[in-house]
């Protein structure tokens, strides 16, 4: 998913990683009791879901999980592994991911 930066709702920035990092905190506070399921990773980026929040995929021809997520970047990039934060990684559900009609269509073409 190349385009992934069309889908973003909301951008701050900061001076330092440390104010950046207790924002990033009180988002995921936020976001953790809107929606019921998430998968955290210690290098500082979440998806939150709700499994019934799907929508209609045209290209697929199915319904598919719609993901909220949450990630600290630096220069639109994953942040230096020093700046990871391990406790963060933890998850209380993990991710569907359905084999995209379209990806598995391009797949059988390759081989």
């Amino acid at each position: 998913m190349d385009d992934w930066k069309e889908d973003i709702i909301k951008v701050l920035e900061f001076d330092n990683y440390h104010e950046a990092l207790q924002c990033y905190q009180k988002e995921w506070v936020k976001l953790r009791r809107r929606y019921s399921n998430f998968n955290s990773h210690g290098d500082i980026m979440t998806a939150f879901w709700n499994k019934q929040d799907q929508h209609w995929c045209e290209e697929c021809g199915d319904y598919v999980q719609r993901y909220h997520s949450l990630a600290l970047l630096t220069d639109w990039q994953e942040i230096p592994s020093s700046w990871f934060r391990p406790a963060f990684t933890k998850r209380n559900d993990t991710p569907f991911r359905p084999k995209c009609f379209i990806k598995q269509k391009n797949e059988q073409g390759q081989n």
